[in-house]
């Protein structure tokens, strides 16, 4: 089954060689930001202007390259970083699942799920845990994408059909989501951002894409499941390896135990939450803006899901053992700060390169310029989505990282598309489409050769191209329905979250 003499694989291979020649995103980053400072010299040099869409004020570059640019970025270096919208927030995030994650909470509902998945029903059940299995960072990965294989291998079904699967769940359907993750936040945070370059009150929440990636979820298992029966389960045919049938280990009575506690725990929540909201006079509502988008629970948003992912993860924690004492607690927030330590360091070249960005005023100005160029050719918004998610799946194949990726695109993009009324909130959802569909057959995802390793159990034959070769048709299949899906929701004009429009208009 090896593709190693194909045209696919040499062609991935390369891009392989090309993506691990590129510097690490934090580097990247430091080098975007000598780039904009000799940029913005020689634009201001060259007296490159343009009129302001809003104000109609003449632009001009401001040269970094200079005692004044000099002292900016030395005196608001920190204040870059620690104003940089994403960070507190998926820091805040990140530690309520934390506790979720280290209490066992989160696998043990991934593999109840599977475990009271009948046999006829395996394929979708697999594929819903890998898109829950989001909510819990890259547990997927580590825990549910093996756990898969081997339950398809203890039903009698080919275990590498079950991690292929898995892997297009949690990794191909990545931007789908019923609950929130960490990822929701952290890619706002950005667009927030960048659409700040234009104007300056703009905010993205966290839940600006739920309505269209909650939906998202019900097409990944759909067409995953097609896929999954029509082609990889035929493909694979019967197991004829030597790896020997393990039996799945059942839920002790700890673990149900915690899920019984937890369960109500979270019902205390949902109860807390309506009965804030519900009421026109609830403690959640703003008395001066009492509708929902301007309620507590939606701009606290970060907050509500620290609470759902800590309180019912203390719950399950004591109740099955898994946290003895408050010390235990903290050790599982501790190291889950210890996990942020790249994104940390990513974050505050990130900020800067942003921050110079936008100070220079050449990211409005080549928003300006470009969507000039864009609105002469007097395309619709359709056409204009459908190039940026094929621009994004070419650049997905150098450059792995879903946060890195969009620091670097959004700042360019999203001010052009608000001067072309495209919200940043539907050039997010274009975005995290195209980064998604990728992932599954990119060498560079940092998760892949660990996917490899997970085959090479069942075929130690196996090799980087026969898991591309499993993924490539998930990855088609979900690049090609996700973005007529997006088309139809633009078609109808639909929110993609709460209070967030597909369209923007200059104030």
């Amino acid at each position: 089954m090896s593709n190693e003499s194909s045209l696919l694989y040499r062609f991935l291979a390369r891009v392989e060689r090309a993506g691990n020649a590129l510097p690490h995103p934090a580097l990247m980053f430091l080098i975007l930001m000598f780039v904009v400072i000799i940029l913005s010299a020689i634009f201001s040099v060259m007296g490159i202007t343009a009129l302001h869409p809003v104000s109609k004020d003449t632009l001009t570059a401001v040269n970094l390259f200079s005692a004044h640019g000099l002292r900016t970025i030395i005196v608001d270096m920190v204040k870059n970083y620690t104003g940089f919208a994403p960070l507190g927030t998926v820091l805040v995030a990140m530690l309520g699942f934390s506790i979720a994650e280290k209490s066992g909470l989160l696998s043990t509902l991934l593999r109840l799920l599977v475990l009271k998945s009948p046999k006829a029903l395996l394929v979708p059940a697999v594929l819903l845990a890998g898109v829950m299995s989001h909510t819990g960072g890259d547990i997927g990965y580590v825990l549910l994408i093996p756990l898969a294989g081997l339950t398809f291998h203890s039903a009698g079904l080919n275990p590498i059909a079950g991690i292929a699967i898995c892997f297009a769940g949690v990794s191909g359907g990545f931007a789908a989501n019923i609950l929130l993750s960490t990822a929701d936040p952290l890619l706002s945070g950005i667009s927030q951002e960048a659409a700040r370059i234009l104007n300056k009150e703009y905010v993205v929440s966290p839940l600006s894409n739920y309505y269209f990636m909650a939906t998202s979820s019900l097409l990944i298992i759909g067409m995953g499941t097609l896929i999954a029966n029509k082609i990889t389960i035929p493909f694979l045919g019967e197991y004829k390896g030597e790896s020997p049938r393990g039996a799945l280990e059942k839920l002790s009575a700890g673990e149900k135990s915690g899920l019984l506690w937890s369960g109500l725990v979270a019902l205390g929540l949902v109860l807390f939450l309506l009965a804030g909201l519900v009421p026109a006079d609830g403690y959640l509502r703003d008395p001066a803006m009492p509708d929902f988008l301007h309620s507590a629970a939606l701009k606290g948003v970060v907050a509500i899901i620290f609470l759902f992912g800590a309180l019912p993860g203390l719950a399950f924690g004591f109740a099955s053992k898994t946290f003895k004492n408050q010390n235990d607690v903290v050790k599982a927030m501790q190291e889950a700060m210890v996990t942020m330590a790249p994104y940390l360091v990513m974050v505050f070249f990130a900020a800067q390169f942003i921050q110079l960005f936008s100070i220079s005023n050449m990211g409005l100005i080549m928003a300006v310029k470009g969507s000039e160029v864009l609105r002469a050719l007097e395309l619709g918004p359709i056409p204009l989505m459908l190039g940026f998610i094929l621009l994004t799946v070419l650049l997905d194949l150098v450059i792995g990282s879903a946060s890195a990726k969009w620091a670097l695109m959004a700042p360019i993009f999203v001010p052009m598309f608000m001067l072309l009324g495209v919200s940043p909130e539907l050039s997010q959802a274009s975005y995290r489409i195209a980064d998604s569909v990728v992932n599954i057959i990119s060498p560079l995802m940092p998760y892949f050769p660990l996917i490899l390793a997970f085959t090479n159990k069942y075929d130690p034959k196996a090799n980087i191209g026969t898991v591309i070769a499993l993924m490539l048709p998930y990855s088609m299949g979900f690049l090609i329905s996700w973005s007529l899906m997006l088309f139809a929701w633009i078609t109808f004009n639909l929110p993609l979250g709460p209070g967030a429009l597909l369209k923007y208009i200059l104030p």
